[in-house]
C-alpha cells in the first residue's frame, strides 16, 4: 500500500508558502519524499534559495520565489510561474505567516493589517490564485496552516496573531464547500512548536508551556509536516472542511 501512494503522489506540484524555513520547509522536505515537486514562496530570495538548493542537492525537483502573499499582484505572477515551470499546480500549503509578540495595548493598526495580511489574506489571495488551476483539473488540496491560538487564544503570542488564525477556520470552511466536490480544503492546527521564535524563549517559559501539553513535550515541525502530508495524499479525499489539530493533547475539542 506505501509504494501506491508514492506512485500517486509522483506526478503532483506543491505549492508552499512561508518554505524558507521551520515548518514550511519540512513540509517540503515530507512531500518531495512522495515524489511531489516543490515550489518553496517564502518572502525572504536569500533564504528561500539556499533551501531550495538543499533539496536540489538531494535531488528532488523544487524551485522557488520570493513573494509577498499580502500582495495580490505577486501572488497572481507566482501562481503563472508554477504552472509554467511545474506544469501542474495540485497541491496548495498556505504555511507563510507572521507573530509579532506585541501587547494588545501597544498594537497599531498597521501592525494589525500586516499581520492580517500575510497570515489571513495571504492565504485568501493564494488559494484564489490556483482555484482556477485545481478546477480544471478537477482535483486539487488546500492546506492551511493554522494554530490553536486561533481556537482557544494564544498562550504567548500577539492578538492579531490569534485573531488573523481564527480567521483561517473560517476560510477553510467557505472554502471547502464552495470548491466540493472536486477539491478538498483542510487545515492544520499546530500547538506551540519547536521554532526560531521558541529558540529564544528561556527554559522556565519552555517548562510552563510543556506543562500545559499532555504529550510531555513541545511540537515539531515534523508532527505537523506528517498531518499535511496525509491531507495532501489521496488516502484523505473523503475528508474536507475539517481541522487535524497537532498539539499533543494541549487543546481537545
Amino acid at each position: 500500500m506505501a509504494d501506491m501512494s508514492l506512485k500517486v503522489m509522483e506526478d503532483k506540484s506543491a505549492i508552499i508558502t512561508g518554505a524558507a524555513r521551520g515548518i514550511g520547509l519540512e513540509i517540503a522536505w515530507s512531500l518531495v519524499k512522495t515524489g511531489v515537486k516543490v515550489a518553496l514562496i517564502d518572502l525572504d530570495e536569500e533564504k528561500v534559495m539556499r533551501a531550495t538548493q538543499q533539496l536540489n542537492d538531494a535531488g528532488y525537483e523544487a524551485i522557488c520565489m520570493a513573494v509577498d502573499v499580502s500582495d495580490e499582484s505577486q501572488v497572481k505572477a507566482m501562481a503563472r510561474q508554477v504552472l509554467i515551470r511545474l506544469g501542474r499546480i495540485d497541491i496548495l500549503i498556505n504555511n507563510a505567516g507572521i507573530c509579532p509578540i506585541t501587547s494588545v495595548e501597544a498594537i497599531t493598526s498597521q501592525e494589525w493589517d500586516l499581520v492580517l495580511g500575510v497570515n489571513l489574506k495571504g492565504a485568501f489571495l493564494c488559494s484564489q490564485a490556483v482555484i482556477p488551476a485545481l478546477r480544471e483539473q478537477g482535483r486539487g488540496k488546500i492546506i492551511n496552516i493554522a494554530s490553536s491560538a486561533g481556537q482557544m487564544g494564544g498562550l504567548a503570542v500577539g492578538l492579531h496573531y490569534s485573531a488573523s488564525k481564527a480567521g483561517l477556520f473560517g476560510l477553510t470552511k467557505g472554502l471547502a464547500r464552495i470548491l466540493a466536490p472536486d477539491i478538498q480544503v483542510n487545515a492544520v492546527s499546530p500547538g506551540t512548536t519547536e521554532s526560531e521564535m521558541t529558540t529564544g524563549w528561556t527554559q522556565e517559559a519552555i517548562d510552563s508551556i510543556v506543562s500545559k501539553i499532555p504529550a510531555g513535550r513541545l511540537g515539531r515541525p515534523a508532527d505537523v509536516a506528517a498531518a499535511v502530508s496525509f491531507l495532501a495524499s489521496d488516502e484523505a479525499n473523503f475528508i474536507t472542511g475539517q481541522t487535524l489539530s497537532v498539539n499533543g493533547g494541549l487543546l481537545m475539542v
